[in-house]
């Protein structure tokens, strides 16, 4: 009978244990909530990217600027569901008739929304023609480690292969990963990842025509991943010493573009015209020809600030004895257009020669 009673309660309490077992087993696990999506602001300037033709084969005559934000965003698949998209038109424009005074808007609008905690990276939307001007402008007064990305197209959004909404889509993957943060102002074309300083448009109509002059690309989004391989390390951002709070205006810079049989001709005419600095793009190391030399002294002598930068689009233009006699500042390796941006934002600062080549030697 003892015996009886110790197998049934042995049997109860293996009973309980496994019915407790059980229990844990088939009880419901809370599901985990799915990480908010960063918040995306994206400012619509026009451009290719905006822009329509009559027929979807034509991709060389079209309007740019057409298409609005809203109809941008909804134009491609996918978006809400990488990050909680808003959108702002700043401007609608060619990006031919881009001014100082717009692009000083846009910096001032990037600023103020990346202090908000609410917004975790911007892309702005641009016409390539002067895109790389405007995204190393950003590079050097966006105030924020944030993601900024600069994007457009080569391609109207009525072209039967518009590269505008893959570019777009890229755009926003790419202000929405951690990666990017402390990179600089981006730019997103041709599913690379440039650096605002150092790329530049190098064909008239062809897709893949942003590059990375001498440094290529410093990544790739592909399939909706980011990979990147390089960064800039030249100072940007929350790292520069220039501040465009309350700045309504930039100095006058000119370029110049140099060739054989020059003259001073437009030299002359650029400093009575009012400018405060000129960027000579000349041949070769940043050669300049003799009687346009005579002229850019003089145009010294009237306190001009001159910079001797290349046409070539690769290498560095080399600081000589003469440009510290003559006074004249050398450009390392930014295009004349890149050249003329650091320019007026140095005249803000200081005319000071020495400051000046410190500056472009450090940017």
């Amino acid at each position: 009978m003892k015996s009886k009673l110790i197998i049934c309660v042995r049997s109860y309490l293996l009973w309980i244990m496994i019915s407790a077992s059980m229990l844990i087993i088939t009880a419901p696990v809370a599901a985990d909530k799915p990480a908010p999506l960063p918040n995306i602001k994206i400012l619509a300037l026009g451009g290719t990217i905006a822009g329509a033709a009559p027929s979807p084969m034509e991709t060389k005559e079209y309007k740019p600027g057409v298409l609005d934000i809203s109809t941008l965003i909804r134009s491609v698949p996918g978006l809400d569901r990488i990050a909680d998209i808003s959108g702002e038109q700043l401007a609608n424009i060619n990006s031919t008739n881009m001014t100082n005074e717009i692009t000083i808007m846009l910096a001032n609008r990037v600023n103020e929304l990346l202090l908000k905690e609410g917004t975790d990276g911007i892309v702005i939307t641009h016409g390539t023609d002067t895109l790389e001007e405007t995204a190393y402008f950003l590079n050097l007064v966006v105030k924020s480690d944030k993601p900024v990305v600069v994007v457009g197209s080569m391609r109207p959004a009525t072209a039967v292969s518009a590269d505008g909404p893959l570019n777009l889509y890229n755009a926003v993957v790419l202000a929405s990963h951690k990666a990017a943060r402390g990179k600089g102002v981006l730019v997103a074309l041709n599913e690379k990842i440039h650096g605002a300083r150092d790329v530049t448009k190098t064909n008239t109509t062809n897709v893949d025509t942003f590059k990375g002059s001498d440094f290529g690309c410093l990544g790739y989004i592909l399939d909706g991943k980011v990979f990147f391989y390089q960064t800039t390390v030249r100072r940007h951002t929350t790292n520069t010493e220039f501040n465009i709070d309350g700045l309504k205006t930039l100095p006058r810079v000119e370029i110049i573009y140099g060739h054989g049989h020059g003259n001073r001709d437009l030299v002359d005419a650029a400093v009575k015209a009012g400018a405060a600095g000129i960027v000579h793009a000349g041949s070769g190391d940043g050669s300049v020809f003799s009687i346009t030399k005579e002229g850019l002294l003089d145009a010294r002598g009237k306190g001009v600030v001159v910079v001797r930068s290349s046409r070539v689009g690769s290498g560095v233009v080399t600081h000589t004895a003469e440009d510290g006699i003559k006074g004249f500042v050398t450009a390392d390796t930014l295009n004349p257009q890149k050249a003329r941006i650091l320019l007026m934002l140095s005249l803000t600062r200081t005319s000071d020669i020495k400051e000046i080549q410190r500056i472009f030697d450090e940017y």
